[in-house]
Order: C-alpha cells, then structure tokens, then sequence
C-alpha cells in the first residue's frame, strides 16, 4: 500500500505537470491523495508520517509567499540579475519590438490549434485582384529578360513610365495620399507575379514598398512630410533610397560610423538649428536612380544645443538627391542582376532638424524605427520574391521534364529526377505557405519580428535550393544565357537574397531563437523587466509570481516532452481526431513544441548570459522553431482549402521534411550541448525512445513529381499567381501551352517507337520515318501533322541561343571605386 501511494502521488504529479496546473491545484491534489490513503489505512504509520513531513516541507513554502521570497525568489533574483546578459540600447529595442502571434504558441509547448484554425485566410479584395489581373499582367508581359539584364543592365523606360503611371510604387502607400492602399496580401502577389518574370524589376518595385522613406514617413513622419513626400512617391514623381549599411557597419547595423553633428547652419538663405552629416553607404538600391535618400546616422550634440546629453543615437534623416555635399555614386553590378544598387556618400552635408523623419521629437529612436518597420517590410518582401521564383521553377521543371525525353522517355521518369522535383515541389509548397502566413500576420495588425526572421531566412535558403535542382534538372538548357534562357539569372542571383535585409548566417544564428526565446517565451522577458523594477519590494513580488509560474511551466513542459516522446504524440490534443493522418501531423508538432520549449529553458537556465556566444545552439533551436511554424502554414493552407485529397502528397512531403529537419535540429543541439549532464536529461526527455523521424520516402516522391508532369488542379494550386501567358513569347508560358500537344502526343510517339523496333521504319530522318508510318497506316495523316507541329514546339522549348563573339564584347573597362584610406575614414 506504500508502494502504491508513492505511485499514486507520482501519477498525479505527472497528470498535474502535463495538464500545466497551478500550484494550488497540483498541492490539493497531492494533498486528497495522502488523505485518501491515511483514511483508508492501508499504509504503515511512519510511511504515512514521513509522506506527510516531506510534503509539508515542499508544499508550505511553496503556496506560501512571504516564505518562498525570503528563502527562494530573493536570493535568485540576486543571482538572477548577475547572470542577466547585459544588453544596449540597440539590444533592448531588437528584444522589445513587433509582436508576438502564433510563434508564442508554439513557444508555449502546448499550442492551441484551434486559434492557429481561428486565423483569417484573406483573399484580395475585388479591386487588388482587378489589378493583378489587368497593370501586374501587363508589367509582365512588358519584361524580356536578356535585354533587361544584358543589354540595357537595367529595365526599360517605358516600363519605368508604365511602373509609375499605374502606382507599382505607391502599393503601401494609402489612397488619401495618392497611393494604392493595398493590404499585405496584394503586396504579396504583384511582387510574386513579378518576380517569376524578373527579379529586377521585382526588386526595383519592392524596395519603394518596403523598409524606405514611405513606409518610415507613413508611420513616424510629421504631417508635413506625409503631404509632402507620400504624393510624390505615390506616382514615382520622388524616387526614393535609404542608406543603413556601409563599409564597415554590415550586419552589425548599429555600429554605423556615419554621424551628424547639432550645429546651426545656412539652409535656402536662412541661418537654422540643423545638423552637419558625414556619410559613406553602400550597397543602397535604387540609389543610383533616387531622388530623396533616406539616411541612418549617429547624432551628437557636443555644444549643447539641445540639451546636456551629447551622444543622442541613431537617427534618420530625409535628403534630397540634390543637396549640396550628396554623392551618388556609379553603380554596383550585383551578380548580374542589374537592379538599381550603388553606393552614397556625403560630406558636411547640412540640413534643418526637419528633415529628421518625424522631427526632432524621433531623435535618437531611429534603431528602433527601424527594427519595427523590418519585422513588417522582410515578412513580405523577399519571402513573396522567392515565392514567385519557387512556383516559376516548379512550373517550368514539371513541364521541361515532361516535354523534354531521353532515351525515349520524359526525364522525369528517372528516378534520380524525382528526387530533385519532388524537392522542388515540397518546397515550393512550404515557401508559398510561409510567405502568405507573414503576409496574413502583418494585415492582421501584428509586426511580426520573429516571423518575419523566419521568413526570410527560410524563403531565400528553400528558393537557392530549388533554383539549384531546377538547373539540375534543366541540365544545359538552364546554362546557357540567352533570350530563351529562364534560369540562369534566377541562379546567379540567389545568394543575393541571402544576404539583404540581414544576412542568412546572422538571421540564423542571432535572431530567430535568440530574440524568439525572449519575445516568444511567456515569461522571461516578463522577468527582465521585472528585475529591473526600481522599487525592491515590487521587483521582488512580481519576479516571485513570475519565477514560480516560470519553474512550473519548465516541469510541465519536461513531462509532456518525455511523454509525448514516449507515446509518440498520442496523448496530444488534436483539432481533427478522426483524420488519422492530419491528427497524426498535429501530434507531431505538439510533442516538439513541448521539446523546444523544454530545451530552450534548459538553454537559458544553464548557460545564461553565456547563451549569446553558443551561436550554433541558438541557431539550431531556432531550425526547430523555424520548421514548427512552416508546418503550422501548411496546415493552416490546407484546411483553409478544404483538405484537396489531390494535394496530400505534397503535404506529406513538404511536412515529414519538415518534421525530419527538426528531429535533425534537436538532436544536434542535445548532442552538442556544453553540459555533459544536461545532454543526458536533454536526451532522456526529447527523445525518450530514440530518434525514428524520415525523410520522405521514394514512394512518395515519386507520387509528389507524377502531379508535376501534367496539368491537373493540384500543379495549378502549387503555381498559380505567376505570370504564364505565351502572348509575348515567355518561354514558360510557351512550354504550358505546348505541354498538353505533347502529352496526347505520346501513345502516338509510341507507335511509331513499337514500329521502329520493329523493323517497319527503316528511313534515317525523323521526318521520312514518319512519312513512312503514314504509308503504313501506323498513323493517319492528321496524327503525323500532330506529331510535326509538337516535334517543331519541342525543338523550340529545348533550343539554347549562340551570339557572335563580338556580340558578348562590352568593351567597357569597370569604373574603379575610389580606395578609402583610414586617415580619410
């Protein structure tokens, strides 16, 4: 009967740690389990005592405050704030701003599903569709991307006029100001829609709506500004830059070495309080072609015209291209895709402290401006981008494969082929989710920080994947540069997408978890701020209740790691039990939310401050994070579209992917944790009977590709808001509408391949062959035109272009970028 107490208090510890009760609830449980045995009897005497004395010792001092703040909270808190990383300015604004939406819950370890379901799937209002449909269609129509990346290095006039004329630059911008007004979600598919066709011009449209001049005017400007600025760069009549990085300040934004100086000075014959900005930027797109440069610097007030504080911070400032001191250099050539980019530089350059964006009430705020309008600007630029690109290479490789043949058959019948589409496909499909996921948040009102990290990162990395297996599949159609080349630009410019808006490597190792563990997490930014509470009596309470709720939440979600582990999910709450494969995705998820909100307290309790350093940790408990909320968009896509039967193999394969990324990411993070003893309850509890994740099978990839390589409704779900028309000669649009001719073509082709081996065609040329078969009756006369009209579209699909040599000469040497010396600097 002792036995079976201790059993019993241990059973109900577990169901209390799994259930995330309170600590009242777990000790009157606890406490009607004793008294439930002492009645009854069965128990010994000094069993009963022993029980009743460790549990008066554990419990009281526990639910009692007073004694668990003079004897537990009090001295952690002390020891607490020594461990506290010690964090600046810039860090504190990072950490604090955008919000917190469905990444929390997965932070949680034990997410409610029924909000993820809860979230709006928008569409495009009748409006923004009208001009996806009708001015985006045009646009691309209007794109030809040899002549815009080879021989003008750069888009045409026209398409500039027709970009302004039609607003591509004011999509963010609010009708009161001229603009469009278009939500998230449109951004999201004119960029898409764009960028299949050409990255330049998508890049050249995205920045005006991204993180610049109009979005930070929009928020933060003063109303002069917005009436000014916001009309002109609605229509293109402003073309705007903003210069962050330079030469030495990259990633490390804040480290900017540009400063202003608070000085009075002459501006249009009048003596002002201004400020005197020295400046060297680089890699500033749009720049070369700008009007108005949206500047960050470091300001200072050494006279103390403004007050006693003498360093105010990062700033920003509006300037026009033409002011005196401005050089706007010659242009950078990123990787030959000659979108506007270049350096600007600026010296004792003076204007009014008007020109700061919001005036001199915003002084000194300019990092955190920034980093709010970014968890905005990168959840939808570049994720859209590589969305267009993923579905255009899903699309073109599905009908290449199919149209182009080897050995007498489509080459995406060889299995080495579907293993790169099948990639391609899942992919494309996890990108496609992510991108709308952020696009949804930010039309819901969040800033989304995290996500918006996540999206990035992941979107760019899947996008130079599948632009990697799609020239894979292509083989030399893919290499050789031409009108009729597709894909080599696509290619060359994916590492660009890796690097802007924040490098991949530092988004990876430095934002996601370790910004996500603090925003996302429900309690330790809470105890923070608690921490540093000026009142001692205050901080103390108010870090006790967040401690124990803290310590509680630890336990919990330790328990649900190792039993979910254990049972494989099953205990998990799921919102489709009777789906067995859908609840079987969500059980997945919530056994490694519990996994990654248990590692993560583990992370931060054991190595404190020092977790800033383990980049490689952080960055691998970030992959889990990563991967549970691309999971989370596809679920949320596809029972937004009603659960497509058709569609479930790309699921599965985009999801147990995903699913075997993170197992991946776990288990590195527990192998290669600092603490040899904490690696060994780490991998207790992650995985408490092994790791039995795989990657998708060969069966499943096979069946992904099959839904590739003809038409059907899933492969238009997969690819659809990419531009498709053959109108212009697009070559995709070419094979779309050559792919259906060739596939009725092949029991034909077959025929002819049965007659030949045969003996019965014994002509050496194609054409005699199939005269031959006519005479033969293989074929009719009707079927042989058939054959010759697809024959002639199959030889243009896969012909490559060749230029005389003089052609490929540009003959102009690169201008050289004057060298700056340290003295100059």
């Amino acid at each position: 009967m002792t036995a079976l107490m201790m059993i019993t208090l241990l059973a109900v510890s577990l169901a209390c740690a799994f259930l995330g009760a309170r600590l009242l609830v777990w000790s009157a449980a606890l406490g009607l389990v004793f008294l439930g045995f002492a009645a009854g009897g069965g128990p010994g005497v000094v069993a009963l005592v022993l029980t009743a004395l460790v549990l008066a010792a554990v419990l009281i001092p526990l639910n009692v405050p007073m004694i668990r703040q003079k004897y537990i909270s009090g001295p952690f808190l002390e020891q607490y704030r020594k461990m506290l990383p010690k964090l600046s300015d810039t860090e504190k604004d990072a950490m604090e701003a955008g919000t917190v939406g469905w990444e929390g819950e997965l932070f949680s370890g034990n997410p409610d599903w029924k909000k993820l379901l809860d979230i709006p799937y928008l569409e495009l209002t009748p409006e923004e569709q009208a001009f996806i449909d009708g001015p985006a269609e045009e646009l691309c129509g209007m794109l030809r991307q040899w002549e815009i990346t080879h021989e003008l290095a750069d888009m045409p006039p026209e398409v500039w006029d027709f970009c302004k004329t039609n607003k591509f630059f004011g999509m963010i911008i609010p009708k009161e100001y001229g603009g469009l007004g278009f939500s998230a979600m449109a951004h999201r598919a004119v960029l898409q829609k764009i960028s299949s066709v050409s990255a330049v011009a998508g890049s050249n449209i995205a920045v005006p709506n991204s993180l610049g001049p109009a979005e930070l005017i929009l928020h933060y400007g003063t109303d002069d500004q917005k009436n000014h600025f916001l009309p002109r760069l609605a229509v293109g009549q402003e073309i705007p830059c903003f210069g962050l990085t330079g030469p030495t300040a990259g990633s490390d934004a804040t480290s900017i070495p540009d400063y202003g100086v608070i000085c009075e000075g002459e501006y249009q014959g009048e003596k002002v309080l201004g400020m005197k900005l020295n400046f060297d930027k680089r890699y500033i797109t749009l720049a070369p072609v700008a009007t108005v440069i949206g500047l960050a610097v470091k300001l200072y007030d050494p006279d103390g015209l403004l007050g006693t504080q003498k360093e105010l911070g990062i700033s920003l400032a509006l300037l026009p291209r033409d002011t005196e001191g401005v050089e706007v250099g010659a242009r950078h050539m990123p990787l030959n895709v000659p979108f506007q980019n270049g350096p600007v530089r600026g010296k004792d350059v003076f204007l009014p402290l008007d020109a700061l964006i919001g005036g001199s009430e915003f002084i000194g705020k300019g990092w955190r401006m920034l980093v709010e309008l970014l968890s905005i600007g990168r959840g939808v630029t570049l994720p859209s981008s590589s969305t267009g690109g993923a579905k255009m290479g899903s699309l073109a490789t599905g009908a290449y494969a199919r149209i182009r043949k080897q050995f007498n058959l489509p080459i995406g019948h060889f299995q080495g082929i579907e293993e790169a589409m099948s990639r391609i496909a899942g992919k494309t499909y996890q990108i496609s989710a992510l991108s709308r996921m952020t696009a949804t948040a930010v039309d819901l009102g969040e800033k989304p920080a995290i996500p918006s990290a996540i999206a990035k990162y992941h979107a760019t990395e899947m996008a130079a994947e599948i632009i990697n297996d799609v020239m894979d599949v292509h083989g030399g159609k893919g290499i050789i540069l031409g009108p009729r080349n597709y894909l080599g630009r696509a290619w060359q410019g994916a590492p660009i997408w890796k690097t802007v808006e924040g490098a991949n490597i530092m988004t990876r190792c430095l934002m996601i978890f370790g910004q996500g563990a603090i925003r996302c997490h429900p309690y330790v930014l809470k105890e923070m701020q608690a921490s540093r509470l000026p009142d001692p009596a205050e901080a103390l309470t108010e870090f006790d209740k967040l401690l124990f709720s803290h310590v509680g939440y630890s336990i919990s979600n330790a328990v649900r790691s190792f039993l979910l582990g254990f049972t494989r999910g099953h205990l998990a709450r799921v919102p489709v039990p009777k789906d067995r494969r859908l609840a079987s995705y969500y059980r997945k998820l919530t056994r490694y939310s519990a996994a990654l909100a248990f590692s993560a307290d583990v992370s931060m309790l054991t190595l404190g401050g020092k977790l800033k350093q383990k980049e490689r940790l952080s960055a691998r408990l970030g992959d889990v994070l990563s991967q549970l909320y691309i999971c989370s968009a596809m679920l949320r896509r596809f029972e937004a579209q009603d659960r497509p039967a058709s569609d479930q193999p790309i699921l599965a394969w985009a999801f147990h992917d995903a699913i075997f990324k993170i197992q991946t990411a776990l288990g590195g993070a527990v192998d290669n944790f600092p603490n040899k003893y904490m690696r060994i309850l780490l991998n207790l509890v992650v995985f408490p009977t092994g790791r039995r994740e795989r990657e998708p099978g060969d069966r499943l990839s096979h069946r992904v590709t099959q839904l590739l390589l003809s038409p059907s409704a899933t492969r238009d779900r997969l690819t659809n808001g990419i531009y498709v028309s053959d109108a212009s000669g697009h070559p995709i649009g070419l094979m779309e509408s050559a792919l259906p001719k060739v596939i009725a073509a092949e029991p034909l082709e077959r025929k002819l391949l049965k007659a030949q081996r045969a003996g019965r065609l014994d002509a050496i040329t194609w054409d005699e062959q199939l005269d031959q078969a006519v005479n033969q009756s293989i074929v009719t006369a009707d079927e042989a035109e058939s054959l010759r009209e697809v024959r002639e579209q199959v030889l243009e699909i896969i012909a490559v272009d060749e230029f005389e040599s003089e052609v490929l000469q540009l003959g102009k040497p690169a201008r050289q970028a004057p060298i700056q010396t340290p003295e100059a600097a």
